[in-house]
């Protein structure tokens, strides 16, 4: 493996549509929250909790799927994983009560955290280095993309039939997904076996990844930064609705400059790839996202306006825009042979931390200056990575 080996634009198409799967299976059935509570003779209140169970079983299935993606190979463990999501697609399809749906939903993402932890793994077995961070940037782009987009598309849909036609939707889409996997990325078969000489079973191998301790402040400084993102989507409606008082209309609109932002990011850390270290990156990016948080706090401990608020939100979320993609690349640098098991590793931490996190906030009070707090704490853990942490260099990839 080259860390200057090019991947083609097919094979990168198909792994982006990959990735869209979690944060479509996520966000594209919002818009149906009112119908569907109707339906199942519930408040929207218990509707709300499919999205927690989403997200718990999204890590969970990660943690199971990165490792077994080691062991049995990518393809079993990404097919099975993109089956298992499109059946529980159906089931919710069917759904006539919340218990089912609830059960569903955690199928559902149990399947797609088994497809979304192969990607990295993918890009890993094939390049590294900058040439990974920037492969982690334009996918990162298209998760950027695809949350901004996936309600739209459930409103569409909800505009020609009822609720179940989302997902009836999101099943098609993931089983559509195997013939394009099998055109581009498994064509010529599975990308990657068991390394000979190396623990296989699943406990050996999360042992093995967690005794590289070089890589495992990666690990909190991704967790720190997509808790700040996470505290972000939970109160944003209070944020700008009830705080700033604006209309729908207008919280999509300010919603949307984050992404836009977040594409900003993106995009630069692509170019600056060009010339610039990944870890270089990586520290740039979160000095820009730390200042974010410091006017956050700067404006709502003066109960400042609108237009002083919003800029400061953008830089502070935008910059995440680049600070995944370099985290991915230097933390998996260290993992030659159980990239899946170390993807995992990550993505589960990323989720579960920051949805603890955000579950623990709910005690705080529930005023702006307190939730921007909360985001400089997980700011101060960011920043201090950034600052005093001197990684040693990874292993070298024979």
């Amino acid at each position: 493996m080259s860390s200057d080996r090019r991947i083609p634009f097919s094979l990168l198409l198909v792994l982006g549509l990959t990735m869209m799967l979690g944060p479509f299976s996520l966000d594209t059935y919002l818009p149906a929250f009112p119908d569907i509570a109707e339906s199942l003779a519930v408040d929207q209140q218990a509707v709300s909790l499919t999205v927690s169970v989403y997200i718990a079983a999204l890590a969970l299935g990660q943690l199971l799927g990165g490792a077994l993606s080691d062991q049995f190979g990518r393809k079993k463990i990404l097919v099975t994983g993109l089956v298992t999501s499109a059946t529980a697609s159906l089931i919710l399809a069917f759904s006539e009560s919340l218990a089912v749906m609830l059960v569903a939903r955690a199928l559902q993402a149990f399947g797609a955290g088994w497809a979304l932890v192969s990607v990295p793994a993918l890009v890993r077995d094939r390049v590294d280095g900058a040439a990974a961070a920037r492969l982690f940037s334009v996918l990162g782009l298209i998760l950027i993309i695809a949350p901004a987009i996936a309600p739209s598309i459930g409103s569409i849909l909800l505009r020609v039939g009822e609720w179940p036609l989302i997902f009836f939707f999101l099943a098609a889409y993931a089983l559509l997904l195997i013939p394009l996997l099998s055109a581009t990325i498994f064509r010529a078969g599975s990308t990657q076996n068991t390394p000979a000489g190396l623990p296989t079973s699943l406990f050996r191998r999360y042992f093995f990844v967690l005794a590289e301790r070089r890589a495992l402040p990666f690990l909190a400084w991704q967790a720190a930064c997509f808790s700040v993102m996470m505290l972000f989507i939970t109160y944003s409606s209070y944020i700008y609705q009830i705080h700033f008082d604006q209309s729908a209309e207008a919280f999509s609109l300010l919603f949307a400059a984050n992404i836009v932002a977040m594409m900003a990011f993106n995009i630069s850390n692509r170019l600056l790839l060009n010339k610039l270290a990944p870890l270089t990156n990586l520290r740039l990016a979160t000095l820009c996202h730390c200042s974010g948080i410091a006017l956050l706090v700067a404006v709502s401990m003066q109960d400042g306006p609108l237009w002083a608020f919003l800029p400061a939100m953008m830089l502070t979320v935008g910059a995440l825009g680049a600070v995944t993609p370099n985290i991915q690349a230097c933390f998996l640098d260290y993992f030659p042979t159980n990239a899946g098991t170390a993807a995992a590793l990550l993505g589960a931490a990323q989720w579960g931390i920051a949805g603890l996190v955000s579950a623990v906030s709910a005690l705080l009070p529930h005023t702006l200056p307190a939730i921007v707090l909360a985001m400089a704490a997980c700011g101060v853990a960011s920043i201090g990575l950034a600052i005093f942490f001197r990684p040693r260099r990874p292993p070298t990839d024979t």
